[in-house]
Parts: structure tokens; sequence; C-alpha cells
């Protein structure tokens, strides 16, 4: 069947993901492949002290990139879209959309990266002996009712961005498991919110007095492979303004953009992982086992399919390091040897292969924000050596390198040290990681782990979100997500796996040491300057 008559007949699957600046739309076909794709530009506003998005934006943005996709088609294929197999709408999660009994949104969407909920969070991780983030759903509300916000009496649903576009289009109040597990704690053998957690929270407010108890305002938990509602006939003009997209398709459970991020690296197994590298970086790894204690530095999210994840994520990767080859690249340019931008990052980038497995003594902090996981509330970013220290411009790039995965280190030392986390392999995607075999060996050593670069980690979370619709529709019966997506999607995908180095390992472990033990003059450098 050629792709245009796979669009006409509708063996297609649609994924779209609100990103922080980016909303994007995927069309793919049964084994994965993408057919055709949209986007729409969008940024958070600050208003109020709050990071927020109107919601006429969403809709807006939803919209436009729908019409994208559509052009997208129509320029390709010569067709339009009509029907559609599957659908699935992912979003970044966490974050506090409240709405009062007749659907009315109470105060504006609180986004994840507001940092208003510190009391809330402190006491709920006490309350519960469970790590509750500033940026978790449950900490926005809980700290909604410690401020006497007027609006929390009147509460009759509260979800995150995924949810709330999905009940939109479908009229279902659900959410995906992966989703959930950023608004509240997940009792994974019992793939539902956590009881005990629910009936702690409900005792804790009960002299508040209000009509509502936490479990009725909470949308219902399901995982990957339910279907978890169709596109009503107001939801598919809502989405398709052109009138054209017919109604009824089944639409997946709606996920965080943690949750796409795993089925598009294939990371959903036990003792597998990913990371992910860029202005950011943040690593999850599917446990055997719950901890054994709270870690503040550790999250715990869940897969698509409801087993537990362990996330440790920090503010700082590749702002420094890019940098220092802007720095190189202008001095090229004085020089009169112009060198495509590029080519400079895979020099630079392979130099640092050269370097000492230690770095030869070198230390950098890569802190252009700050970095929760170490400790710090402000960064400066900062390279520090000895005089007697081997000063060369391989070690010089290879400490930068390092440096951008020294923080998630920490923080992942705590799984690997303390608790005894195993795994098999980590799936690399992102910026750090495009010249070829370089940010690999790097992150291979940094874990001590096998680190796999596949050629699809670039296509992201629409692709991702596409992947669990696609499941939904197609898996045969019993089949697993882990075995779906081994199976039908990523077999005979060509990546490249790399196994670390003793060598390399024993070096980041002795860069470490340096690093850990010299956070105070990074701590000097903040107050100072």
């Amino acid at each position: 069947m050629d792709k245009k008559q796979i669009i006409q007949e509708g063996k297609t699957t649609l994924g779209i993901e609100f990103g922080s600046t980016r909303i994007k739309a995927v069309l793919i076909e049964e084994g994965g492949a993408v057919l055709a794709s949209g986007s729409y530009e969008w940024e958070n506003k600050y208003i109020d002290g709050i990071w927020t998005y109107a919601l006429d934006d969403v809709w807006k943005g939803l919209q436009d990139c729908y019409q994208d996709l559509a052009a997208d088609v129509k320029r390709k294929y010569d067709t339009e879209i009509t029907q559609i197999g599957s659908i699935g709408f992912s979003a970044m999660m966490h974050g506090y959309l409240a709405f009062d009994k007749d659907d009315n949104l109470l105060v504006p969407f609180r986004t994840w990266r507001n940092t208003i909920t510190e009391e809330a969070a402190k006491l709920l991780t006490k309350e519960f002996n469970y790590n509750i983030p500033q940026r978790w759903s449950i900490a926005h509300l809980y700290q909604a009712i410690l401020n006497k916000e007027e609006h929390v009496k009147d509460v009759a649903f509260f979800t995150t961005l995924a949810g709330y576009v999905h009940w939109k289009l479908t009229g279902k109040k659900v959410i995906g498991i992966g989703d959930a597990s950023g608004m509240f704690p997940i009792n994974i053998k019992a793939g539902n919110y956590d009881e005990q957690m629910i009936e702690k929270f409900n005792a804790l407010i009960s002299k508040e007095g209000f009509n509502w108890k936490l479990q009725e305002i909470l949308p219902e938990v399901l995982t990957a492979g339910e279907v978890a509602g169709t596109l009503t006939k107001e939801g598919s003009l809502l989405l398709d303004v052109s009138g054209k997209l017919e109604a009824g398709i089944p639409i997946c459970p709606p996920e965080g953009d943690a949750g796409t991020g795993m089925a598009a690296t294939n990371s959903v197994a036990v003792r597998t992982g990913n990371i992910s590298a860029g202005t950011s970086i943040f690593a999850m790894i599917v446990l055997e086992k719950e901890l054994s204690k709270v870690y503040p530095e550790i999250d715990l999210v869940t897969t698509p399919d409801g087993a537990l994840v362990g996330m440790v994520h920090c503010n700082n990767c590749t702002s420094d390091l890019n940098a220092w080859v802007n720095i190189f690249d202008q001095f090229a340019e004085s020089i009169g040897a112009k060198v495509d931008k590029n080519t400079l990052f895979t020099l630079l980038f392979n130099k640092a292969l050269e370097g000492d497995a230690d770095c030869g003594g070198l230390v950098s902090y890569n802190y252009f924000s700050g970095e929760p996981v170490t400790g710090f509330d402000e960064g400066a970013p900062l390279f520090v050596r000895k005089a007697d220290d081997k000063f060369t411009l391989a070690n010089f790039m290879r400490v930068h390198l390092y440096s951008a995965l020294a923080a998630l280190k920490a923080g992942l030392d705590l799984l690997f040290k303390e608790e005894d986390v195993k795994v098999d392999e980590m799936f690399g995607h992102g910026g750090f990681f495009k010249t070829k075999g370089v940010g690999q060996k790097m992150a291979a050593a940094a874990m001590n782990t096998p680190i796999s670069v596949m050629e699809t980690a670039g296509e992201g979370g629409a692709w991702g979100i596409a992947l669990l619709a696609s499941y939904m529709q197609n898996k045969k019966d019993g089949e697993s997500l882990q075995d779906f997506l081994n199976h039908s999607i990523f077999a005979g995908q060509t990546g490249s796996r790399m196994e670390p180095s003793a060598e390399d390992v024993a070096g980041f472990e002795r860069f470490m040491e340096r690093y850990m033990a010299g956070l105070a003059i990074e701590h000097a450098a903040v107050d100072t300057l």
C-alpha cells in the first residue's frame, strides 16, 4: 500500500506533544515511520509572579500545529486527512490546572516551571515519607491551601496540560499513569494513586471544611494500551477547524514528556534507562524495586505501563560547553580562519578523546543557573586548575564534557552506590550526543553502563506518544509495551552501543572526587560575584 493510500484509509497514528517552546505533531504509519509532521512555536509568560500559558494559546497552538501537519500531508502526498487510526496527546508534566463544577478555570495555569511551592513540597515529603518535588500538582494544590487561596473550596477537578487537552477532545477526565505519577504518588502494585497517602492528605486538610475529598478531584488513572476515549464531534472541530477530520477516533491515555521520552528511546523495560542531554539534562532508570529511603535528589515516576522509575533532573548541561566553543569560533574568525560551526564542534569534541581519563587534574562547573542536586540556588560558570595540572586543549575540552554530566552523576550515584540499582543499558539522546562516539563515551564512563544512541532518538516526544497510541491500536492480545516496541517499532533499528572502558570509569571517578570536594569553590564564586 502506498503512503497516500495509507493516509486516505486512516491506517495511521497521530501524536501531538506540547513542549515548553514548541507544540509538535507527527503522523506515523504502523511500523513507526514518520509520514508527516507539523509544529507551532509558543512561549510561557510570567504574569503576577506565575509562569503560565493562556488556555486560548493552547487551542490556537494545537489548531495551527495540526494545520501545519495537514499542509505537510497535502504537499507530500496530494491528499487530505479525514480519518486516523488512533491519536495520543502528551505535554510537559506536573503543574496545576484547576476547574470548578461548571468546568471554569479557577486560576491561571501554573506550569512545572514555578518554584512557589517550597513549603508545601517539604511538608508533604515529610508527611508521606516520599519525595514530593515543587513542580508536582499536589504540591501546587497544597500550597494554594496553605496560602488560604479563595478558589480552593470550589475545585471540582484538577489535572495536567495533557489531561486537560484530552478531556476537552474526548469528554473523559482521565490520565496516563506516567503523567499521573507527576501529580500524586502512585502505588505501583495497584497501578493507581497511593490510597494511604490520599487518606493522609485528606486528614491533613480536614479542618479546612472543603466539600471535596482528594480522590474525587483527581483524574482517573489508565495505563498504556487502554482506550482512553474517542474523539467527539466537538473535539474533532477543536483539533481540525476545517471540519474534515471525522469523529470517533480512539485516543490513548494522555501522557507526560517523561513517558513519551521513554517510549521514543525504547527504555520502558526494567534495568534500562535514558539520558536526555541538551540545555538541561535528566536521566530515568526503570527500577526493579522501591528505594529504601527518600532522596530529595530523586523523583519517583512511572513508565507509561506503570513500572517504577527513578529520575534525576539537573538544570545545567551544554550551555557552558557551547560558550567555550563560541570562544574558539571567535578566535578562528580573528585569525581569518572561518570554520563551519558543526565542523568546529566535531573537531573540539573529538579532541577531548585525546585527553587524560581524569582530565589531567582540571575541574569545571557548568552552573549557568542553580543546581539543586548539588545544593545551589544560583550558579556561576567556573573553570579551575592548579599550576602543575596538565593544561592541554584535549584535557580542557574533556573536562567541560565531564562537567556537563557531573551533577547528573552525583544524583545517579545515589541509585548506583546507595541503592545498588542495576542498569543493563541506557539510551542517550539530545545535542550532547550529536558528535558520534564522544558524548556517548563520556556518558558510559560517568554511568559505568553501556550507552546506546539510536538514529530515531531525535524524533522526540510527539513520536513517543504516537507510539503509545499505535500500541493501543495495534498490539496483539497480551502483548506488553516492551514487546511491542521491540518487535514492531525498533526491530532492526541501526544504532550504536558503547561499553564503558575501565580506564575511563576510573578517571571519571577521580574527576568526581575533585568536583565534589571543589563545590566550596563554586559556592565562593556564587557568593562573591
